[in-house]
This record gives C-alpha cells, structure tokens and sequence, in this order.
C-alpha cells in the first residue's frame, strides 16, 4: 500500500493553480475525461462485467434495484506494482469534517469527508477506497479546493476485493440528513453498528456529481448550486406537520415563502423529494391549509415516471392502485426532521 501523500510545494503550486479558476466544485482528481466527448469509459471504473454506466450515480446497481450514490474515478497513473498512485484533491474549499483511517470499519474502506458552506447550504464532499489520506488532516483542518487530501486506492471491508485494474475514488457530494444522526441512529437502529457517528454514510445523502459539474461547466459564472437543487426532478411530494423541521431550519435557501404563514406561523412543511430524499424544495404551510391533515405525514402526490425510472430507494409502494409511503420512507423523514 502506498506510504503516506507527500507533494514538493511547486507540484502543490500547479495543482491549486490548475484548479482556481472553477467557480464552487472541481473533479477530485485529474482525471479529466469526463469533460471529453467520449470519454466516459475512461473516466468510470465500473463493476466487474458492467458498462461504465455502472460506476456512475443512481440506480446503477443490480439492475436498477441497488443506489450507488457517488461517481467511481478510474486512475490515471499507477505504480510498478500496478497500485494507482493519482492524487485525490479537495474538490472545494473547506473543513475535514471526519476521516476514518481504519478501512475494516466501512465499504469506504479509508474515507475522508469535507464539509462546505455554498451558498447558504451545507453540502459535505466525500472520498472513499484511499489508499491514504494525509497524515496531518483532522477534523476541523481547514482546506483549500485542488489541495491534496490522500493518494488513490482500492480500500474497503468488502467481501469481493476491489482489484488493481477497477481501483478508483468513489465521489459524492453530499447533504447531511441530520446534525443528531448518531443519537437518532442509537434510538431507532440499536441492533446495528454505528462506528461512524455523524458521519456514517447513511446520514449523506448524495446528489449527482457528474450532472453538477456538467452543469456548472456549461454555465460558468452563471450556475447557482441553490437552482441545481431546487429544480432536480420530483419523486413526490409530502406533508409533514411538524412546524420546527430540522433540515428546512439548516437550509433557509430551498424554503419558499408563502404569504400564509407569515400572518399564522407555521403548522408543518410540504416537502418536494427528489429520488434520493433530499427535500429540494421546502414549503411552509400555515395552520389552516392543513387543518383537513390529520396524520401527521402525508403523501401529497408522486411522480410516476420518475418512480419507475428511479425506484431504487424504495419510499413508495402501491397499495389497491394507490401510492403509499413504506416503512423506510417514513423513517428517513423522521430523520429529516431532527
């Protein structure tokens, strides 16, 4: 396994300056194919015996059936032993918010995550699979986009090994569910491991890297990371009373006002999901335009084709022809809502 990162200053130099003029997130590596047209066998390590699709984000795995919510990085550079030696940069300025140096605890194998402030919403970018991560990060270093943060590898706790040739970073760009994860997690899912905290991986929720940075480069001065999310495609929307909602109180940017509540205050949220769970709209209801919802979650409507093309989540069932919310879609609000 390759021995902690180390970069001379000029080699530092060229990659902060190869990346300064990106406007809020660059690719963590430099793998730049994905910009090339064409390029997608070359920059996706896919699993064994699938197209390039397969390291891509969504619905990817088993079929459509399993979610993979990050982008799988091929390497680019590898040593005489066949081990990738690339580089993973911070893809935006910010703090490490956790690293994990122990890849027997997580599928991440060695993980490290960065926490972000853009634009008003707290967004969290995480490196799984490293090889290393820096020997000097810790929780809080403070870390400028296109800095070095670990070398590539192919770490994880997995049965099926990742091989030499399939090595890679796995890439997400995140929302945190909720700031109280590890209590929520000790409270609703005590027969199960955390050894994480706040940062165990079912508490980020990932958004598609490659459509974000697409995006942005097709834009530039004019893409707004706030408009990326609040017009991702809808899954469903949901009512939920309760009027202190954690995550609508983390993120003011994707609230809409409503005229209504500012005369009545707020009785509960109506909550636009994208596929994921991530509410990418957050409306407040007053009082009395919910006054006829006495459950105190509601499935307001559903996005058939959006279902069928990205089930994979599983929050909705039908029942008798009709569209109900399942167990874990239920749980997963609730934890929203902490």
């Amino acid at each position: 396994m390759p021995g902690p990162l180390r970069l001379s200053s000029s080699l530092l130099a060229f990659s902060l300056s190869v990346f300064a003029h990106a406007e809020i997130f660059q690719l963590p590596t430099a793998n730049r194919a994905l910009f090339e047209p064409g390029g997608e066998e070359r920059f996706f390590s896919p699993t064994p015996g699938k197209t390039w699709e397969s390291g891509t984000f969504g619905c990817v795995r088993s079929d459509g059936h399993q979610l993979h919510e990050g982008l799988d990085i091929k390497w680019t550079q590898r040593d005489r032993k066949g081990e990738p030696t690339d580089p993973v940069l911070a893809a935006a300025s910010g703090t490490v918010a956790y690293v994990n140096r122990k890849p027997g605890l997580s599928n991440y194998g060695n993980y490290l995550v960065l926490r972000h402030r853009i634009e008003g919403l707290e967004i969290c970018t995480l490196y799984a699979h490293l090889a290393s991560v820096r020997e000097d990060l810790h929780a809080g270093s403070a870390l400028k986009a296109g800095e070095p943060i670990g070398v590539m590898g192919r770490t994880s706790n997995t049965r099926a090994r990742i091989a030499a040739e399939r090595a890679h970073v796995h890439f997400e760009i995140d929302f945190i569910a909720s700031e109280h994860y590890a209590a929520w997690h000790e409270a609703h899912l005590a027969g199960m491991r955390n050894d994480h905290g706040n940062w165990n991986g079912h508490n980020l929720l990932g958004i598609d890297p490659r459509a974000l940075l697409l995006q942005q480069r097709a834009k530039g001065e004019q893409f707004s990371l706030v408009h990326f999310v609040q017009t991702q495609t809808e899954l469903c929307r949901v009512l939920v009373r309760q009027p202190d909602f954690a995550f609508a109180r983390r993120h003011p940017a994707l609230v809409r006002r409503n005229p209504a509540t500012d005369k009545e205050g707020i009785g509960a949220y109506e909550l636009v999901l994208n596929f994921n769970g991530i509410p990418c709209q957050l409306i407040p209801r007053a009082p009395s335009e919910v006054k006829n919802y006495a459950a105190k979650t509601h499935l307001l409507s559903v996005n058939d084709a959006e279902q069928k093309k990205n089930g994979c989540r599983k929050f909705l069932t039908q029942k008798a022809g009709k569209w109900e919310l399942t167990a874990e879609a239920l749980q997963h609000l609730d934890l929203l809502a902490h």
